[in-house]
């Protein structure tokens, strides 16, 4: 089975940390998100995943030479410009031969954590089909729906309509896109990939329109690790178990001086955090360094942070060159 995995943002809300890692490679624990999504796919019956790339495919084919994730094999598909959600479904889809397969498949946004069970999602999908059901999307709740677009499902969960941003105490439902879809074949007639559409704003409305839009509600955990505190949080979370199990916060191959104080901190492979340091609620990149003396506290370190340096809600990279 396939899955079409949308990677292809410029991560703009984790910079300067994307200037150097694309989104979808950043680390959640001591693997990346990439790596986080593609074990759930597996799990859920795929064995082929599409990456959709709008740039920068360099870093993923080193991440990954023999094209293989959490035993998935990947398939890269490179837009020579942005095409929006739709368009860069439209586009991957076609790239491995999928608009000519007769098969169901997913499609996942790559910034999202879930422990949405994806077989159960399909099976749900299956079941709307005699129903007329050609694409089905998962739903999660929030507390405030007043700052999302809210899904408005009927008693068989046929997809209504989409409300943007109800003024609070209005809304119907609480419940939003959480990013994982099922979709049958005939789904890309609406999304050729040659020009941007947006699967939220154009192609799910008008399936909504003919009645063949289903919505899966769950409760699971689910989070958009898009922006730095839900980053922070992302890896938080498996600290405290939120999560899964509790992880190890210290990569093995990391250096931590005996003096040093790690609190609720996650620290990656292969970095240093040298003595007399404090690192607290913080994540420490592979290879990163923080110096004697040095103070980190909520933040994301990618690369150095020097010797009696007090870093606070910081993102810390070297800048780009620009020159």
């Amino acid at each position: 089975m396939f899955a079409v995995v949308l990677v292809g943002g410029f991560g703009t809300r984790l910079r300067p940390l994307t200037y150097h890692v694309p989104k979808p490679l950043l680390p959640v624990g001591h693997r990346s998100l990439l790596e986080d999504l593609m074990d759930r796919l597996a799990r859920g019956g795929v064995t082929d995943a599409v990456l959709a790339l709008g740039f920068k495919p360099e870093p993923f084919l080193q991440a990954f030479p023999d094209a293989n994730c959490a035993g998935v094999r990947l398939h890269y598909a490179i837009e020579d410009r942005p095409l929006d959600t739709a368009g860069a479904i439209g586009f991957a889809a076609r790239q491995v031969g999928l608009h000519e397969r007769n098969e169901t498949f997913f499609v996942a946004n790559g910034d999202v954590i879930t422990e949405l069970d994806l077989s159960a999602l399909l099976s749900f999908h299956e079941s709307r089909r005699a129903a007329g059901a050609l694409a089905t999307i998962h739903l999660t709740p929030v507390d405030d729906p007043s700052q999302f677009g809210v899904v408005e499902t009927d008693a068989q969960s046929r997809v209504l309509g989409f409300v943007e941003k109800p003024p609070p105490g209005t809304a119907t439902s609480r419940y939003v896109n959480a990013g994982t879809y099922v979709c049958e074949p005939a789904t890309l007639d609406l999304m050729p990939g040659d020009e941007p559409l947006s699967i939220e704003r154009v192609v799910f409305p008008q399936l909504a329109g003919r009645g063949a839009l289903f919505a899966y509600p769950t409760d699971d955990y689910w989070l958009d690790a898009g922006r730095p505190d839900t980053y922070r949080r992302a890896n938080a979370d498996l600290l405290n178990g939120r999560r899964g199990a509790p992880i190890d916060p210290v990569h093995p191959t990391a250096q931590v001086s005996s003096t040093a104080r790690i609190v609720n901190s996650i620290v990656g492979a292969r970095s240093v955090i040298a003595d007399g340091a404090t690192v607290t609620d913080s994540i420490i990149m592979p290879s990163a360094h923080i110096g004697r003396g040095a103070r980190v506290t909520g933040s994301v370190v990618l690369d150095e942070v020097a010797d009696r340096a007090d870093v606070v809600d910081a993102l810390v990279a070297t800048a780009p060159d620009t020159a």
